[in-house]
């Protein structure tokens, strides 16, 4: 089966083409990043403009690329949220109209079950139950999969999710937007003791995160204590505020896995590129006896692939195809 991929969730135009779930033939991505830069943050309108400017090109990009036709497909797989509800719009236009003009079934793909399936097309034998872990610029949630296609989410953040920290305590570090790469690489090269943290709810019995009071804490630190004082340089602010990030989200995971008795640990969403965060969490699961799973970096940003892969398995599970009236949605849980 040959699904088309389609992704305009948010700063990201991008389309693919994946053969039953797991062979990329195509996966284009179009990022905004240099569009959104001089804001310090995505606007939603000029996003939206973007992907009407850029998504034909990409999807002649990705034919062209997988040497097909827009015949070859079998099935067009589109995020119709979570997201910028303007930028999820063109790209369900743009799926509902290749769906009725050349007679494709389609399928409505909720973006965080996207982030997931992006871990299977690398790993199609992954074993359940399972824990998901989607950690990403807008979510950080601990999910629960009995099988393919069912979640029960069992864990979430309560303010800021461990992305938009990053993207926070970077403008205030004067880091180009988005910081999280930016903090990986500083942090390589600092002190991850040099300033204590806090380590919100780490001791609460519950799989829930906070990251708004860390945010506010390295904040204040340095509105008292100015780089360069006290021999505290920028590598070691971010150094110790990415330890203090990668300590909880570690131990509520493997928490969460234990009590659930989970056989694989998957890792996922942007945030899951982070170097320190793969490593520290690899090492902690294997300890566990627990195995776990990341999606190579490419597939860790919002992509076409994993909605093609998250498509095939909805398929391959006997979910219904959506119909021409399917919508956006700005918000949607990961259960729906």
């Amino acid at each position: 089966m040959l699904i088309l991929g389609i992704e305009t969730s948010c700063d990201e135009t991008s389309v693919a083409i994946v053969e039953d779930g797991r062979i990329v033939h195509a996966n284009i991505i179009l990022s905004q990043i240099d569009l959104h830069k001089k804001y310090g943050g995505v606007v939603p309108e000029i996003a939206s403009r973007a992907h009407i400017k850029t998504f034909l090109p990409v999807l002649k990009e990705a034919l062209d690329t997988a040497g097909k036709k827009i015949e070859d497909i079998d099935l067009i797989a589109v995020t119709y949220g979570p997201g910028l509800v303007g930028a999820l719009l063109m790209g369900v236009t743009a799926a509902k109209t290749i769906s009725l003009s050349h007679n494709i079934p389609l399928m409505a793909v909720n973006h965080l079950h996207g982030h997931i399936y992006a871990t299977f097309i690398e790993n199609p034998g992954i074993e359940f139950p399972a824990l998901a872990f989607v950690v990403s610029g807008g979510h950080t949630s601990l999910i629960e999969m009995p099988g393919h296609m069912q979640f029960k989410e069992i864990g979430s953040t309560m303010d800021d999710a461990a992305g938009e920290s990053f993207d926070k305590v970077g403008k205030k570090l004067g880091l180009p937007y988005p910081a999280g790469p930016y903090i990986d690489r500083l942090a390589k090269s600092g002190r991850p003791d040099a300033v204590k943290f806090p380590r919100a709810m780490m001791k609460q019995d519950n799989f829930d995160f906070s990251f708004s009071g860390l945010k506010t804490a390295v904040i204040r630190h340095l509105e008292s204590h100015p780089l360069g004082s006290d021999g505290i340089t920028l590598e070691d602010i971010t150094a110790s505020f990415q330890q203090a990030v990668i300590d909880v989200l570690t131990h509520k995971s493997l928490n969460a896995a234990r009590k659930m008795q989970a056989k694989s640990l998957l890792l996922c969403g942007g945030v899951a590129a982070n170097s320190g965060l793969r490593s520290q969490l690899s090492a902690a699961a294997e300890k566990e006896g627990i195995r776990m799973y990341m999606p190579s970096l490419k597939l860790c940003t919002d992509n076409g692939a994993m909605i093609a892969a998250a498509g095939y398995y909805m398929h391959q599970a006997g979910m219904p195809t959506a119909s021409l009236e399917l919508n956006a949605f700005a918000t949607l849980d990961i259960e729906t």
